[in-house]
């Protein structure tokens, strides 16, 4: 996967020959060039930025604002700063400031090379897997209790974005200018990703406050729907883009969410009689969990259980488990499969 790297400097001259002599590290990383602090805003918009290298003294927008910029907007993309003053107090500055290093004037382009070639490993210390399905591997995100920060790229769209986990908790979400729950599911309304796991959360703050199980039913409810009016109208198949945003989707309830998805998906055979929450029931799915981990068999997303009697159950996992009844006849496959998210 082929990074882009931001320069920013108000000197021409310095861009371009940084770009050229930076040309031959093209297989890792793509120069994309700001000419000062307000020009890199807009180009971190417009771009998946993986990392930002900047020199301090430029108009408009410094380099120390740029960085300020960046760590409340961007926390997850690391600065280099580029000075003429290598001083230990600069380097002090720097640090506080949120910067992974710095680089003083005049530098050699490999030395610039071999740090943000060091950074760029430092983002995918966890590791990087091409075209999954990121429903199932998150939530072993969420079993295994991981901190770390995951960039996604879907295949599709080539578009990027940032999911936050502390402690197996989403935090939060980022695709381009949109955070928290929209961003969460415009991410979870992709099929197919190329992630990459960096194993360390510059978030503190949990603005999702939610398990992830319902997020991604309410992400495939909501692109499910997108599509159904898309296709009413006669319009071209919604994208990403269209899905509606964070105040429709906190109308519902994760069960109704699981309700209207049902419904959706497998129709009115789906034999739905109930959904509801109880946390009495983790002492059931507990010991299944920890065999499915012991096995390695992943992480446990839903149990189905035929009790023989007038209704079977279903239970997913989380804080307080999501308990759903149906009829014994429903199409037990279809529902498994809706609910995992494989639908």
């Amino acid at each position: 996967m082929i990074r882009n790297v931001l320069f920013v400097d108000d000197d021409l001259e310095m861009l371009q020959a940084l770009k050229e002599g930076l040309e031959k590290y093209g297989d890792t990383f793509s120069a994309i060039l700001a000419q000062d602090g307000q020009d890199a805003v807009d180009k971190l918009q417009q771009h998946t930025i993986s990392l930002v290298v900047t020199d301090l003294k430029m108009p408009r927008m410094d380099g120390f604002s740029l960085l300020a910029y960046i760590m409340e907007r961007y926390p997850d993309i690391p600065v280099i700063i580029i000075t003429g003053y290598s001083t230990a107090e600069m380097k002090r500055l720097a640090q506080e400031g949120g910067a992974v290093g710095y680089i003083s004037k005049p530098f050699l382009i490999e030395d610039l090379a071999h740090q943000i070639m060091k950074t760029l490993r430092k983002e995918s210390d966890g590791g990087t897997l091409h075209s999954v399905s990121s429903g199932m591997f998150l939530q072993l995100m969420e079993m295994e209790e991981r901190t770390c920060t995951i960039r996604l790229v879907d295949k599709a769209s080539g578009k990027g974005g940032v999911l936050f986990f502390r402690n197996g908790e989403l935090m939060n979400a980022r695709v381009d200018q949109l955070k928290g729950l929209p961003a969460a599911y415009q991410i979870f309304s992709w099929d197919e990703v190329t992630l990459s796991i960096q194993n360390e959360c510059p978030v503190k703050e949990n603005i999702i406050n939610s398990d992830l199980q319902p997020i991604i039913l309410d992400a495939a409810r909501l692109k499910d729907e997108a599509e159904a009016d898309a296709q009413e109208s006669g319009a071209p198949t919604a994208s990403e883009d269209q899905l509606p945003n964070q105040t429709t989707a906190q109308t519902l309830s994760p069960m109704e969410s699981m309700r209207q998805l049902l419904q959706r998906k497998v129709g009115d055979r789906c034999g739905l009689q109930d959904i509801y929450r109880d946390k009495a029931m983790n002492e059931l799915v507990g010991p299944f969990a920890a065999l499915g981990q012991q096995c390695s068999f992943g992480a446990m997303k839903l149990g189905y259980f035929d009790r023989g009697a007038n209704t079977d159950t279903i239970i997913m996992p989380g804080d307080e488990c999501i308990v759903i009844q149906v009829n014994p006849r429903c199409p037990r496959d279809k529902i498994i499969q809706v609910l995992s998210g494989d639908a």
